[in-house]
């Protein structure tokens, strides 16, 4: 049986090549988790994963970015154009919500794996999803943990949908959260979260 070295002290050529590795991962495989990704591709070098030793998020992140200039750039702008014509349709109709895009679709990162997220704001999901179906869309519930600051992480409520082909999560956050986003697994920071009105904004600059 071969033994793993320790990911700790590793030499910055390793690193980046884990990184590489990872951003292969999520964009063939529709890994959307940083650290599943991040370990999967240690694992792949032999490499026993360790927090400390390995690539931090932004690292993958400007690998995929890089990585979809050099191998997609055909098709990744007219991905980006299509994805967010589709979340600004689904946002029209969650307007009493005051909807707002994020994540990858929104900083232009999105894979072919990609879902839209969408963020609403609503003390009873019930008329989320009440809005949702009354366009003809069918769901599916999804909770998803998000971090709010330290330690802290909020289990959050949402559904799950398909448009045009895409998958989208429409993640119901309680009407006081709209002031405070959640962390970005990226940076740390809280996620840059866009209006409907920025979304349409982006289309027009991209024609």
């Amino acid at each position: 049986m071969s033994r793993r070295r320790s990911a700790p002290g590793l030499s910055a050529d390793l690193r980046q090549e884990i990184a590489e590795g990872a951003a292969r991962l999520m964009a063939e495989h529709g890994i959307q988790d940083f650290a599943l990704a991040k370990r999967k591709a240690a694992e792949r070098l032999g490499l026993r994963p360790s927090a400390g030793g390995l690539p931090s998020n932004a690292e993958i992140q400007a690998q995929l970015v890089q990585r979809q200039r050099i191998f997609e750039a055909g098709t990744h702008d007219e991905r980006l154009v299509q994805l967010r014509t589709i979340a600004a349709e689904v946002m029209h109709a969650l307007q009493p919500f005051r909807p707002k895009l994020v994540g990858p679709v929104l900083d232009g990162t999105a894979t072919s794996n990609s879902a839209i997220e969408i963020h609403v704001f609503s003390d009873a999901p019930e008329t989320v999803a009440g809005a949702l179906e009354n366009q003809g869309l069918h769901l599916r519930d999804r909770q998803r943990r998000y971090r709010f600051g330290g330690d802290v992480a909020q289990l959050i409520p949402g559904f799950e949908l398909a448009v045009d082909g895409a998958s989208l999560e429409v993640m119901v956050f309680s009407e006081r959260a709209s002031a405070h986003a959640p962390l970005s697994p990226v940076d740390g920071k809280p996620m840059r979260r866009a209006s409907r009105s920025a979304v349409i904004a982006m289309l027009g600059a991209a024609t």
